[in-house]
């Protein structure tokens, strides 16, 4: 067994150890190369289940969480999916081989325009990445099938909430600091929202404003 096939089934076999099962989810991260998104100092890191800094003073989530948060979402390949929080693009890239649509939002201009690069070497043209308020979400897009946001808030942002269709999932960690976050999983019913916590998380928190950079 080569190197590079060795270290996909170890890192297979993470993810299924952490609970993501979901067949669907399991083969977009197995196609998706965690390496193209880590550069620098932790490229030889990219493989392990763990966070690693990226640039911008921002992170790339553990792949097992990555795993975790897509598979709650429930995506199908009809959906448009709105995530919040770029980072390096990892998360979109993932969420691009299950969805029709994935529009992406990052208050850093840099990690935008490096994502892009990404998704643009990897053949992802089904994404569309925009520096902006994530907290407001892209109203002029909305509604959306799923939302996804990777950084906590204290409560699920009402312009989100709002920007869910009817039968939509949002997955975010929401939490008062950076040591007590929850991931949980919002259903909108026609009589409101449904709310699910999934388990402890740590994000970086959630920024309102464009960033300067």
């Amino acid at each position: 067994m080569t190197d590079t096939a060795e270290r996909k089934m170890r890192f297979l076999y993470a993810l299924r150890s952490k609970g993501v099962t979901d067949a669907r989810v399991l083969t977009a991260m197995e196609k998706i190369d965690r390496g193209a998104f880590v550069t620098g100092l932790f490229a030889d890191r990219a493989y392990e289940d763990m966070p690693l800094p990226i640039a911008c003073g921002q992170t790339i989530s553990q792949p097992s969480v990555v795993g975790l948060m897509t598979q709650a979402l429930e995506v199908g390949p009809r959906d448009k999916v709105l995530e919040v929080g770029t980072g390096s693009g990892y998360q979109a890239a993932i969420l691009s081989l299950l969805a029709r649509r994935v529009y992406t939002i990052d208050r850093h201009r840099r990690l935008v325009r490096e994502a892009e690069g990404v998704f643009g070497r990897l053949g992802l043209t089904n994404i569309t990445a925009i520096a902006g308020d994530g907290s407001h979400g892209l109203p002029d897009q909305a509604p959306f099938d799923r939302i996804i946001v990777t950084a906590a808030a204290e409560d699920p942002p009402g312009p989100l909430l709002a920007q869910l269709r009817e039968g939509g999932i949002m997955v975010l960690p929401v939490g008062q600091s950076d040591t007590v976050q929850s991931l949980i999983k919002v259903t909108r019913r026609s009589h409101g929202y449904d709310y699910d916590e999934l388990r402890p998380v740590r994000f970086v928190p959630l920024v309102e404003g464009l960033a300067q950079d």
